[in-house]
């Protein structure tokens, strides 16, 4: 059973002993109100009553039976040794004053209570508005807000100050740990969390751009190793064609020989501006498929000039 969160402030009259005690407790639950004292004085009838004259609940000494109100009849318990009452489920519209009263030779208030139904806070919600990090510092600027409070600050050289703002009866706490930003919202009867993690913060952005760092130096030699394979795969395609048109003409050995020539010297290319050299090979490789230019060694040597002129365009524009 959950019960409200108690402050107690005593009263001592001269007709005798009275408590007035203040409760909180949340909406839905339950709160127990006790006697608080261990002897009674004699009575015939013990009350319940609220402030509206309104009895809860009478016990009778000796019959000892009790007598709730209808409207109360399936939301009380009442402990017949310690003469407390348990009320259920309340709600905002139960709040008010609550007095346990004896009737016998005379009428004594023996203590009364101020409950009050509250809700449940809110969840905080922490923002952060900015972040700088470096291998040595690191500072983030963030915002913690719940229900009507707010705090701006700042996390530097791993501490950050603890502040609080208060309104009526919810609180605001902010505080940090080398690792965390914690943003606390309370009231007497709850209170909920919001965390952020500084290492991640922190270290994340650095880490992330180390990352971005390595996969730019690692991104240049993978598109030449890629070009390099894709411009040894069509020399060994044109190499080929060479090859086959060569020996249908009997003109083979003059060609192998510059093809041979010209397929060496793709490895001696510095692969900067791999666009030029790709479409200078795309166009060899459009004159070979629709013209059949090989049956003749004059066209040969056209295709084969044509090819080293790509190749110097290539070299001097690495250069």
């Amino acid at each position: 059973m959950e019960f409200g969160h108690i402050l107690m402030f005593f009263m001592i009259s001269s007709t005798g002993f009275s408590a007035e005690i203040s409760v909180f407790v949340q909406t839905g639950a339950s709160v127990q109100l006790d006697i608080q004292t261990q002897q009674l004085p004699e009575f015939d009838l013990l009350s319940w009553i609220t402030n509206k004259s309104e009895s809860i609940l009478r016990y009778n000494s000796d019959s000892k039976r009790i007598k709730p109100h209808d409207s109360y009849k399936d939301r009380v318990d009442f402990n017949y040794t310690t003469f407390s009452l348990t009320l259920k489920n309340m709600q905002k519209t139960d709040s008010g004053l609550y007095t346990a009263r004896t009737s016998g030779e005379s009428d004594k208030n023996i203590v009364t209570y101020t409950v009050s139904v509250i809700d449940a806070v809110e969840a905080p919600v922490l923002t952060v508005n900015s972040n700088r990090s470096s291998s040595d510092s690191c500072t983030v600027n963030f915002t913690c807000r719940a229900h009507e409070l707010m705090i701006d600050s700042s996390y530097q050289n791993n501490r950050c100050f603890p502040e609080k703002e208060t309104s009526q009866i919810n609180t605001l706490i902010l505080d940090c740990s080398e690792e965390s930003i914690i943003c606390n919202h309370s009231n007497p009867v709850s209170w909920k969390k919001d965390r952020i993690n500084i290492t991640q913060l922190c270290f994340n952005k650095e880490n992330n751009s180390k990352n971005i760092q390595t996969g730019s130096s690692l991104l240049g030699p993978v598109v030449g190793l890629v070009a390099v394979c894709i411009l040894i795969c069509l020399s060994v395609f044109l190499y080929c064609k060479y090859k086959k048109d060569a020996q249908d003409d009997g003109e083979g050995s003059s060609v192998y020989a510059q093809v041979e020539v010209s397929f060496k010297l793709l490895f001696i290319i510095q692969l900067t501006d791999i666009t030029d050299i790709i479409s200078c090979y795309l166009v060899l490789f459009n004159h070979v498929k629709h013209q059949k230019y090989f049956g003749k060694m004059y066209h040969v040597h056209l295709f084969l000039q044509y090819l080293v002129i790509c190749l110097d365009a290539s070299i001097d524009t690495n250069q």
